[in-house]
């Protein structure tokens, strides 16, 4: 099943979170928290402003975002688990492999 957005709502999946920690130690399921991490599966035509025009949306498929802890509707499709939040719950894309190298950098601190 296919699924269009409406607006400036955008549908994303969450990325799998580690499951040990820098230490190596492993984390179950009942303590993981969910991640604020993702990727844009989908995203509508965008806002319309006071002038009536469409704007577009700054986040596109296939980009890696942040957003925040309780953003979002959770929703269930096609047996996979998505987010359907609008563009301004989401603080921000991740570029290239900055953010893992940010992680990394900030663990060795």
């Amino acid at each position: 099943m296919r699924f269009r957005p409406l607006h400036d709502r955008v549908v994303v999946k969450r990325t799998d979170q580690e499951e040990k920690t820098a230490g190596g130690i492993i984390i179950p399921d009942t303590a993981k928290e969910k991640p604020m991490e993702g990727e844009v599966i989908a995203v509508g035509p965008g806002a319309r402003g006071e002038d009536g025009k469409l704007h577009a949306l700054d986040v596109k498929a296939g980009d890696r975002v942040l957003f925040g802890k309780w953003s979002g509707t959770e929703v269930k499709l096609d047996g996979d688990e998505l987010l359907i939040m609008k563009e301004s719950d989401i603080m921000g894309v991740l570029e290239g492999k900055a953010g893992k190298a940010a992680k990394k950098g900030k663990k060795a601190a």
